[in-house]
């Protein structure tokens, strides 16, 4: 009996070895056939030294600040070192203590999940990082996912072993979606508190580790209050780690989670359209400039860094003055609507207007969209005529509303536009781009894409040609008389008298006096003396690229043109007559810090340094007594539509310009480092002001550029001069005026233009 029991004994004691041994051999052997990639394809050497990335390229400004990027997924990676020392203890605290221990596998932790279910996850931070790179979602089959959570193993044994502990936790933080764009730490920290990882304080660290176990179910935009209880859990697990006392714990925990958005969509952030823009540009240059092995370079996956011209601050400034203006002038257009029986058009028959609004529902994206889906005209216009719920702008944030598309397309065009363009004339550099009031709702740039008539913004080239050709002097006087310009000479179809907006005539009127008050009458002299052919030849030397017909009527703007064109071509004035092309890139690199192209300014000379500075002087005159003369408005007196009083003191060579029933609005202001235009008008040209006074370049553009002047002058970092533009030592033109002008002879008028 005694025998028999120790027989059985050691047949149990056989078996358990067997079955330990067998078990281990098992695992074993499941390791191997893992490792040789039995249970599915297993990643090289190379993949391992290179995981795979969709790594965004950023859009660095002139000041170092990221105004944007491209992206499939919104990641852009950094290094340890730009990583805060409490995110990494969160981290380790929350999804793995023992992680500077293990070399990938937490044995440990793995048996604590085996033999006490709900005690916590046994995966390692390595092992998520590995699932995250090369294994994907788990699966919900259990033998599939045994044969998962193998290679995940194996993976995580290899990473440890080709990388260290910090770029392990690199390489996690910067692979994980933390949704809403948030792709990686970096954006995560930018996009929910506006700043880098390295300025994260602990309860901020804190709140990101937590949405490291379900990003979406804690998801700091809509569940707040789960998110800053798993945020709670997170510096509990700090406290007893150690990292943090219990007073800070306790403290830290009463505290909200102190969001500070920044979506970075692409029609969110900063300078949206002049990204839009860039866009363009590199899709270009990537066809031109390909890889060493003939690829190209993808600008939404291969993490390039492009470094531009615009500067930050300024951009914010432009963006801020155009805001403040536009609101309130858009105030007044409201208000003058309601008078309106055809709001907000005039000069239209209802033939008319249908036909506009026919137009803008055909270039919407809902009717492109019903259109591809092979919807019917007679199943679209239905579509349009019905009321459902959408999201439209207004100056006081979007409003949910119900309204028919087609309602909501006659909407949009009671909005009032406005385009912002800043550059630096010795450089080129553009240095702020507002294309618009709102990427999201208006994506139609009025900077590049745009070209309107340009009115009395024109005229300063005219006289340009004059005093470069004719040697002019500020001083000269003519008569101001109607001027005939006769039928046949240069090619016009019949006699051109163009009358002053003022209708004042008589007396004699100085070259100064007549482009302060935009006098239309010494502008057809001036054309007429040099030709309009050469007023052309100069204006395209300056940087006008589009065509320009040259006939006599140029001479009071009749010629449609871009914003962009305008300010470069303005540019060349205050740089001496040496025009330098418009610079948008300094240099771009790969996502290792190569550089792959640096760019270069390039100038040709437009005129002589003396035309170009007696062109300025002229200029400065229409901000001292003309048209722009509310740029001096003290604290007595204060602009009626922004309710701000200037007070500029400073030398500024400015032009107004006013087109036909007040459709476009245009101010050009230059001090000696900075050319600044803007354009303000409706998106169809009859929509518009009623009268002038509302209705005209000094009204509805100067004021954005003089908000936005005072913004930067405010900022002394940027050091936008507030001197005097440079004299030529050997000017040979007379500009003192004071012994020979007349003012009683020298209408000042308002420009308005035909």
């Amino acid at each position: 009996m005694t025998q028999k029991k120790t027989t059985d004994f050691k047949k149990y004691i056989k078996w358990f070895w067997l079955l330990v041994l067998g078990g281990f051999a098992s695992i074993l052997l499941l390791f191997l056939i893992a490792s040789w990639g039995g249970l599915g394809k297993l990643p090289t050497f190379e993949e391992l030294e290179n995981p795979e990335n969709n790594l965004a390229t950023e859009i660095i400004s002139s000041d170092g600040k990221t105004l944007g990027k491209y992206a499939t997924e919104n990641r852009t990676p950094i290094k340890f070192n730009d990583l805060p020392e409490n995110l990494i203890k969160a981290l380790v605290a929350t999804e793995d203590e023992r992680f500077f221990e293990h070399s990938g596998i937490d044995f440990k932790g793995t048996a604590r999940a085996i033999l006490k279910p709900g005690s916590g996850g046994a995966s390692t931070i390595t092992q998520q990082l590995a699932k995250m790179l090369f294994t994907g979602r788990a699966s919900r089959n259990i033998f599939l996912r045994i044969g998962q959570k193998v290679k995940e193993w194996v993976v995580a044994t290899k990473l440890e072993r080709q990388y260290t502990k910090n770029e392990i936790l690199t390489m996690y933080l910067n692979k994980y979606d933390f949704i809403n764009q948030a792709v990686g730490i970096r954006s995560a920290a930018r996009i929910y508190f506006g700043k880098e990882p390295k300025e994260l304080e602990v309860q901020e660290s804190a709140m990101l580790v937590g949405m490291l176990k379900n990003a979406s179910l804690f998801n700091p935009l809509r569940r707040a209050e789960r998110v800053k209880n798993r945020r709670d859990v997170v510096l509990k697990q700090m406290n007893r780690s150690e990292f943090i006392s219990l007073q800070e714990k306790d403290s830290l925990q009463a505290l909200d989670l102190g969001l500070d958005i920044h979506k970075e969509g692409h029609s969110d952030g900063s300078a949206t359209y002049f990204r839009t823009y860039l866009q363009k540009y590199l899709r270009k240059w990537v066809e031109e400039n390909p890889k060493p092995n003939g690829e190209e370079y993808n600008i939404f996956r291969d993490g390039l860094k492009i470094y531009v011209t615009i500067d930050s601050r300024m951009q914010k400034y432009a963006e801020e003055a155009t805001e403040e203006h536009m609101s309130n002038l858009q105030s007044y257009f409201f208000e003058e609507q309601k008078r309106n029986k055809n709001a907000p058009f005039y000069d239209l028959e209802q033939s008319e207007i249908n036909s506009i609004l026919e137009r803008a529902k055909k270039n919407s994206d809902r009717y492109k969209r019903l259109k591809i889906a092979g919807k019917s005209s007679k199943y679209i216009d239905e579509v349009f005529k019905t009321k459902t719920e959408m999201s439209v702008f207004s100056w006081k944030g979007d409003i949910d509303t119900i309204m028919s598309p087609i309602d909501s397309v006659r909407y949009y065009k009671y909005f009032l536009r406005s385009g912002l363009l800043s550059i630096e004339p010795q450089t080129g550099h553009i240095k702020a781009w507002v294309g618009g009031i709102n990427n999201k709702h208006f994506k139609y740039d009025a900077v590049a894409q745009q070209k309107r008539q340009v009115g009395s913004t024109f005229k300063p080239f005219v006289y340009a040609a004059a005093i470069n050709q004719l040697k002019l002097s500020p001083c000269d006087k003519f008569p101001n008389i109607p001027y005939t310009i006769p039928k046949g000479k240069y090619g016009i179809p019949k006699a051109w008298t163009p009358e002053n907006a003022s209708r004042k005539y008589g007396g004699m009127l100085s070259l100064k006096d007549g482009l302060a008050g935009s006098v239309n009458t010494m502008s057809a002299r001036l054309i007429d003396m040099v030709g309009p052919e050469n007023v052309v030849r100069l204006a395209t030397s300056a940087g006008i690229e589009s065509h320009i017909d040259a006939n006599p009527a140029i001479a009071l703007g009749a010629v449609d043109l871009s914003l962009l064109e305008m300010v470069s071509a303005y540019a060349t004035f205050a740089n001496q007559g040496l025009r330098v092309a418009p610079m948008i890139l300094t240099r771009i690199e790969d996502k290792n810090g190569t550089v792959l192209e640096e760019f270069t300014p390039e100038t040709k000379e437009v005129l002589s340094e003396e035309s170009a500075y007696v062109v300025l002087d002229l200029l400065k005159g229409v901000t001292q007594s003309g048209s722009g003369v509310r740029l001096r408005l003290s604290w007595k007196r204060a602009d009626y539509i922004t309710g701000n009083p200037y007070g500029f003191t400073n030398p500024i060579a400015g032009k107004t310009g006013t087109t036909q029933n007040q459709s476009d609005g245009w101010f050009m202001g230059i001090v000696p480092n900075l050319a600044t235009g803007v354009w303000t008008g409706g998106e169809d040209r009859s929509t518009h002001f009623a009268g002038i006074a509302k209705g005209q370049g000094a009204t509805m553009a100067l004021p954005s550029w003089a908000l936005y002047m005072q913004k930067v002058y405010a900022d002394k970092t940027l050091n936008v001069s507030k001197a005097d533009f440079e004299k030529p030592d050997n000017l040979s033109i007379n500009i003192d005026c004071n012994d020979t002008s007349d003012d009683e002879d020298s209408p000042i008028e308002e420009d308005t233009d035909f």
